[in-house]
Protein backbone atom coordinates (compact mmCIF):
# COMPACT_ATOMS: atom_id res chain seq x y z
CA UNK A 1 0.00 0.00 0.00
CA UNK A 2 1.78 4.03 -0.34
CA UNK A 3 2.16 6.19 2.01
CA UNK A 4 -1.38 7.87 1.20
CA UNK A 5 -3.31 5.65 2.04
CA UNK A 6 -1.08 4.82 5.21
CA UNK A 7 -1.55 8.66 5.91
CA UNK A 8 -5.56 8.26 5.56
CA UNK A 9 -5.84 5.19 7.43
CA UNK A 10 -3.72 7.26 10.06
CA UNK A 11 -6.12 10.58 10.30
CA UNK A 12 -9.00 7.83 10.32
CA UNK A 13 -7.65 5.45 13.71
CA UNK A 14 -6.98 8.97 15.59
CA UNK A 15 -9.66 10.98 14.76
CA UNK A 16 -11.92 9.66 17.59
CA UNK A 17 -9.28 9.59 19.90
CA UNK A 18 -7.93 13.10 19.24
CA UNK A 19 -11.48 14.56 19.90
CA UNK A 20 -11.37 13.05 23.16
CA UNK A 21 -8.26 14.28 24.48
CA UNK A 22 -9.67 17.78 23.39
CA UNK A 23 -12.47 17.52 25.94
CA UNK A 24 -10.19 16.28 28.05
CA UNK A 25 -7.76 19.76 27.48
CA UNK A 26 -10.87 21.59 28.08
CA UNK A 27 -11.69 20.02 31.17
CA UNK A 28 -8.28 20.53 32.03
CA UNK A 29 -7.83 24.33 31.21
CA UNK A 30 -11.43 25.02 33.09
CA UNK A 31 -11.13 23.52 36.00
CA UNK A 32 -7.99 26.35 37.22
CA UNK A 33 -10.00 28.80 36.27
CA UNK A 34 -13.86 27.94 37.42
CA UNK A 35 -12.54 26.41 40.71
CA UNK A 36 -9.67 29.25 41.60
CA UNK A 37 -9.37 27.73 45.46
CA UNK A 38 -8.43 24.32 43.78
CA UNK A 39 -5.01 23.13 45.16
CA UNK A 40 -1.56 23.19 43.63
CA UNK A 41 -1.30 19.90 43.22
CA UNK A 42 -4.77 20.34 40.95
CA UNK A 43 -3.89 23.26 39.15
CA UNK A 44 -0.23 20.93 38.02
CA UNK A 45 -2.05 18.20 37.27
CA UNK A 46 -3.98 20.04 34.66
CA UNK A 47 -1.05 22.02 33.34
CA UNK A 48 0.74 19.14 32.75
CA UNK A 49 -2.74 17.49 31.07
CA UNK A 50 -2.52 20.27 28.71
CA UNK A 51 0.78 19.57 27.55
CA UNK A 52 0.11 16.29 27.05
CA UNK A 53 -2.59 16.96 25.01
CA UNK A 54 -0.78 19.39 23.18
CA UNK A 55 2.03 17.02 22.29
CA UNK A 56 -0.26 14.30 21.20
CA UNK A 57 -1.89 16.60 18.53
CA UNK A 58 1.94 17.64 17.36
CA UNK A 59 2.65 13.99 17.17
CA UNK A 60 -0.17 13.66 15.18
CA UNK A 61 1.71 16.45 13.29
CA UNK A 62 4.59 14.73 12.93
CA UNK A 63 3.21 11.11 11.79
CA UNK A 64 0.59 12.50 9.13
CA UNK A 65 3.93 14.99 8.11
CA UNK A 66 6.33 11.18 7.64
CA UNK A 67 3.71 9.36 6.04
CA UNK A 68 3.13 12.07 3.40
CA UNK A 69 4.18 11.39 -0.15
CA UNK A 70 5.01 14.47 -0.82
CA UNK A 71 5.75 16.66 2.28
CA UNK A 72 6.87 20.16 0.64
CA UNK A 73 2.89 20.05 -0.23
CA UNK A 74 1.65 18.61 3.06
CA UNK A 75 4.18 21.71 4.76
CA UNK A 76 1.94 24.07 2.81
CA UNK A 77 -0.72 22.68 2.64
CA UNK A 78 -1.08 22.25 6.58
CA UNK A 79 1.17 25.74 7.71
CA UNK A 80 -1.61 26.47 10.17
CA UNK A 81 -0.74 23.16 11.77
CA UNK A 82 3.26 23.58 11.85
CA UNK A 83 1.91 27.36 13.60
CA UNK A 84 -0.10 25.27 16.27
CA UNK A 85 2.78 22.95 16.72
CA UNK A 86 5.61 25.40 17.29
CA UNK A 87 3.52 28.66 18.74
CA UNK A 88 3.97 27.15 22.30
CA UNK A 89 7.55 26.52 22.46
CA UNK A 90 8.16 30.14 20.86
CA UNK A 91 6.98 31.58 24.14
CA UNK A 92 5.18 28.53 26.48
CA UNK A 93 2.58 31.29 27.92
CA UNK A 94 -1.02 29.23 28.58
CA UNK A 95 -2.98 31.26 26.39
CA UNK A 96 -0.70 30.52 23.27
CA UNK A 97 -0.59 26.95 24.44
CA UNK A 98 -4.63 27.06 24.14
CA UNK A 99 -4.98 28.96 20.92
CA UNK A 100 -2.39 26.25 19.23
CA UNK A 101 -4.40 23.63 20.80
CA UNK A 102 -7.86 24.76 19.61
CA UNK A 103 -6.13 25.19 15.68
CA UNK A 104 -5.14 21.81 16.28
CA UNK A 105 -8.34 20.82 16.98
CA UNK A 106 -10.14 22.81 14.40
CA UNK A 107 -8.06 21.41 11.32
CA UNK A 108 -8.13 18.09 12.63
CA UNK A 109 -11.96 17.72 12.77
CA UNK A 110 -11.91 19.84 8.95
CA UNK A 111 -10.28 16.26 8.04
CA UNK A 112 -12.85 14.07 8.82
CA UNK A 113 -15.36 13.59 6.08
CA UNK A 114 -18.00 12.34 8.19
CA UNK A 115 -18.26 15.70 10.17
CA UNK A 116 -20.58 18.05 7.66
CA UNK A 117 -19.80 21.62 7.86
CA UNK A 118 -22.65 22.46 9.71
CA UNK A 119 -21.21 20.24 12.39
CA UNK A 120 -18.51 21.99 12.69
CA UNK A 121 -19.34 25.29 12.86
CA UNK A 122 -21.46 24.94 15.38
CA UNK A 123 -18.66 23.14 17.57
CA UNK A 124 -16.28 25.84 16.37
CA UNK A 125 -18.99 28.45 17.83
CA UNK A 126 -19.07 26.54 20.80
CA UNK A 127 -15.52 25.77 21.78
CA UNK A 128 -14.78 29.54 21.10
CA UNK A 129 -16.99 30.62 23.05
CA UNK A 130 -15.84 28.22 26.26
CA UNK A 131 -12.04 29.60 25.74
CA UNK A 132 -13.19 32.66 25.50
CA UNK A 133 -15.04 32.95 28.36
CA UNK A 134 -12.32 30.74 30.48
CA UNK A 135 -9.66 33.14 28.88
CA UNK A 136 -11.22 36.23 29.38
CA UNK A 137 -12.24 35.59 33.03
CA UNK A 138 -8.73 34.26 33.77
CA UNK A 139 -7.18 37.70 32.79
CA UNK A 140 -10.06 40.38 33.87
CA UNK A 141 -10.50 38.66 37.36
CA UNK A 142 -7.83 39.95 39.46
CA UNK A 143 -8.21 43.42 37.24
CA UNK A 144 -8.94 46.40 39.79
CA UNK A 145 -10.76 48.02 37.11
CA UNK A 146 -12.70 45.44 35.90
CA UNK A 147 -16.09 44.08 35.33
CA UNK A 148 -16.20 40.59 34.20
CA UNK A 149 -15.75 38.78 37.64
CA UNK A 150 -17.82 35.32 37.21
CA UNK A 151 -18.11 33.02 34.59
CA UNK A 152 -21.66 34.12 33.47
CA UNK A 153 -19.97 37.63 33.32
CA UNK A 154 -17.68 36.17 30.61
CA UNK A 155 -19.88 33.81 28.88
CA UNK A 156 -22.14 37.26 28.58
CA UNK A 157 -19.53 39.02 27.06
CA UNK A 158 -17.86 36.46 25.02
CA UNK A 159 -21.83 35.83 23.05
CA UNK A 160 -22.42 39.39 22.64
CA UNK A 161 -18.74 39.66 21.38
CA UNK A 162 -18.72 37.14 18.64
CA UNK A 163 -22.01 37.87 17.63
CA UNK A 164 -20.28 41.82 17.42
CA UNK A 165 -23.24 42.86 19.05
CA UNK A 166 -21.38 44.67 21.91
CA UNK A 167 -23.61 45.89 24.28
CA UNK A 168 -20.79 47.59 26.71
CA UNK A 169 -22.40 46.35 29.67
CA UNK A 170 -18.85 43.96 30.09
CA UNK A 171 -15.79 45.14 29.02
CA UNK A 172 -12.18 43.92 29.19
CA UNK A 173 -9.76 46.06 30.56
CA UNK A 174 -6.39 44.55 30.58
CA UNK A 175 -4.07 44.17 27.41
CA UNK A 176 -4.68 40.11 27.42
CA UNK A 177 -8.22 40.77 27.65
CA UNK A 178 -8.57 43.08 24.85
CA UNK A 179 -6.36 40.62 22.93
CA UNK A 180 -8.65 37.81 23.59
CA UNK A 181 -11.70 40.42 22.41
CA UNK A 182 -10.15 40.89 19.32
CA UNK A 183 -9.69 37.19 18.12
CA UNK A 184 -13.33 36.23 19.08
CA UNK A 185 -14.37 39.52 17.05
CA UNK A 186 -12.43 38.15 14.09
CA UNK A 187 -13.68 34.39 14.88
CA UNK A 188 -17.66 35.55 15.48
CA UNK A 189 -17.03 37.33 11.98
CA UNK A 190 -15.36 34.76 9.95
CA UNK A 191 -18.43 32.21 11.41
CA UNK A 192 -20.72 34.60 10.55
CA UNK A 193 -19.60 34.33 6.78
CA UNK A 194 -19.30 30.96 7.09
CA UNK A 195 -22.79 30.45 8.04
CA UNK A 196 -24.05 33.12 5.57
CA UNK A 197 -22.24 31.55 2.46
CA UNK A 198 -23.64 27.93 3.35
CA UNK A 199 -26.88 29.20 3.31
CA UNK A 200 -26.85 30.86 0.59
CA UNK A 201 -24.90 27.56 -1.24
CA UNK A 202 -27.84 25.67 -0.30
CA UNK A 203 -30.43 27.98 -2.17
CA UNK A 204 -28.65 28.34 -4.84
CA UNK A 205 -28.02 24.79 -5.01
CA UNK A 206 -31.90 24.03 -4.61
CA UNK A 207 -32.73 26.94 -7.30
CA UNK A 208 -30.46 25.48 -9.81
CA UNK A 209 -31.98 21.89 -9.04
CA UNK A 210 -35.57 23.01 -9.30
CA UNK A 211 -34.02 25.26 -12.76
CA UNK A 212 -32.56 22.04 -14.19
CA UNK A 213 -35.92 19.93 -13.68
CA UNK A 214 -38.03 22.79 -15.42
CA UNK A 215 -35.52 22.59 -18.24
CA UNK A 216 -35.55 18.62 -18.02
CA UNK A 217 -39.54 18.55 -17.86
CA UNK A 218 -39.70 21.22 -20.95
CA UNK A 219 -37.10 18.85 -23.29
CA UNK A 220 -39.13 16.48 -22.47
CA UNK A 221 -42.41 18.04 -23.63
CA UNK A 222 -40.32 19.55 -26.62
CA UNK A 223 -39.66 16.07 -27.57
CA UNK A 224 -43.16 14.80 -27.28
CA UNK A 225 -44.73 17.22 -29.12
CA UNK A 226 -42.00 16.81 -32.19
CA UNK A 227 -43.19 12.95 -32.01
CA UNK A 228 -46.85 14.32 -32.13
CA UNK A 229 -46.33 16.45 -35.16
CA UNK A 230 -44.21 13.35 -36.75
CA UNK A 231 -47.52 10.79 -35.79
CA UNK A 232 -49.74 13.33 -37.58
CA UNK A 233 -47.45 14.12 -40.96
CA UNK A 234 -47.45 9.99 -41.09
CA UNK A 235 -51.01 9.58 -40.76
CA UNK A 236 -51.61 12.31 -43.60
CA UNK A 237 -49.21 10.73 -45.59
CA UNK A 238 -51.40 7.39 -45.06
CA UNK A 239 -54.63 8.92 -45.60
CA UNK A 240 -52.95 10.44 -48.92
CA UNK A 241 -51.74 7.16 -50.04
CA UNK A 242 -54.98 5.19 -49.07
CA UNK A 243 -57.39 7.91 -51.19
CA UNK A 244 -55.10 8.06 -54.07
CA UNK A 245 -55.16 4.00 -54.69
CA UNK A 246 -58.89 3.45 -54.06
CA UNK A 247 -59.81 5.69 -57.29
CA UNK A 248 -60.88 4.21 -60.47
CA UNK A 249 -59.32 5.23 -63.62
CA UNK A 250 -61.58 6.82 -66.23
CA UNK A 251 -60.66 4.31 -69.15
CA UNK A 252 -61.26 1.57 -66.82
CA UNK A 253 -65.07 2.07 -66.53
CA UNK A 254 -67.60 0.16 -68.52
Amino acid sequence: MDETSAQLRWERRTQRPLMVMAVVFAVAYAVPIVRPEASQRVTDACEAMEWVVWGAFSLDYLVRLVLAERRGEFVRTYWLDLCAVLLPLIQPLRLLRVVATVLLVGQRARMATQIRLTTYVAGAVVALMMFGSLAVLSAERESPGGNIKTMGDAVWWSFTTMTTVGYGDHAPKTGLGRLIAVGLMLAGIALLGVVTANIAAWFIARFESDDLEERRQTAAIEALAEEVRALRAQVAALSETSGTSGKVPEKGRT
